[in-house]
């Protein structure tokens, strides 16, 4: 088990080596459980390396506990971004703050590259996730795609659609540059609000068809409030539930 992140020195690096790829694949088996069909092989992360993608990881002493892989995309109108596709920490270190290590670390990389924004998605039933991504790195959600990789193996997904929502983060907005400097810009109106059991990972352990009733719901709900023009700009937390909060934002 490991200790807290001010008594052990664990070091955040760029992997670039193929047995640090081994590592990184290994530690992903690990985490998700992937049968070896599902599992981002070594290829990918060279390749990542190669095309000015991101490959990320974290050491305590020789062993790798923390990776993350992006690779890099161009928006319809031309715009050059980062897909965050995976990023994933060993059991006994998480809550250490690794995660938000590793995304600041893409983020200034991508800056110093002039990329502005960087995205990736989440399964909006992991409020943990949620929270991080939202209050804590200042992403918004403007998409939500349902079922993007099919049925997996994965015991993470329980069986369920892999229902995702897309995070947008603006490396350089006002957003992002207040709340990562400990000045966040003032919450707008709240205008709709989508909660969630904070018991959902027990309900989707335990009764998944009860899981995937809620599951639906919710992705009926946002995809409603994106017709409207909605943003998922906040998450709220409380004994009972997790609440995504949508308003209206500005990008630029």
């Amino acid at each position: 088990m490991a200790g807290s992140e001010e008594t052990r020195a664990i070091e955040l690096r760029f992997l670039t080596a193929v047995e640090e790829f081994r590592e990184a694949v290994d530690l992903q088996q690990e985490v998700w459980g992937f049968e070896d069909v599902e599992l981002l092989p070594v290829r990918l992360f060279v390749v990542a390396n190669k095309v000015g993608g991101q490959t990320i990881g974290c050491y305590d002493g020789g062993r790798i506990v923390g990776f993350l892989l992006a690779i890099p995309g161009v928006k319809p109108g031309g715009e050059q971004y980062l897909h965050s596709h995976m990023m994933g920490v060993k059991t006994g270190y998480r809550d250490l703050g690794l995660g938000r290590r590793m995304k600041l670390a893409q983020r200034e990389d991508a800056l110093s590259r002039g990329i502005r924004l960087v995205e990736w998605t989440f399964d909006p039933l992991e409020l943990k996730n949620a929270h991080f991504n939202i209050e804590r790195l200042g992403a918004v959600v403007k998409r939500y795609v349902l079922n993007q990789y099919g049925t997996t193996t994965s015991h993470l997904h329980g069986g369920l659609p892999t229902d995702r929502c897309v995070a947008e983060w603006r490396l350089d907005s006002p957003r992002v540059t207040g709340l990562l400097a400990g000045t966040p810009e003032p919450r707008g109106e709240v205008i709709e609000r989508i909660a969630i059991p904070v018991d959902i990972a027990e309900i989707r352990a335990s009764h998944p068809a009860r899981a995937r009733s809620i599951q639906a719901g919710v992705s009926e709900g946002f995809l409603r409030a994106f017709d409207r023009g909605l943003t998922v700009t906040g998450f709220e937390r409380s004994a009972e539930s997790g609440a995504y909060t949508f308003g209206i934002w500005d990008s630029k």
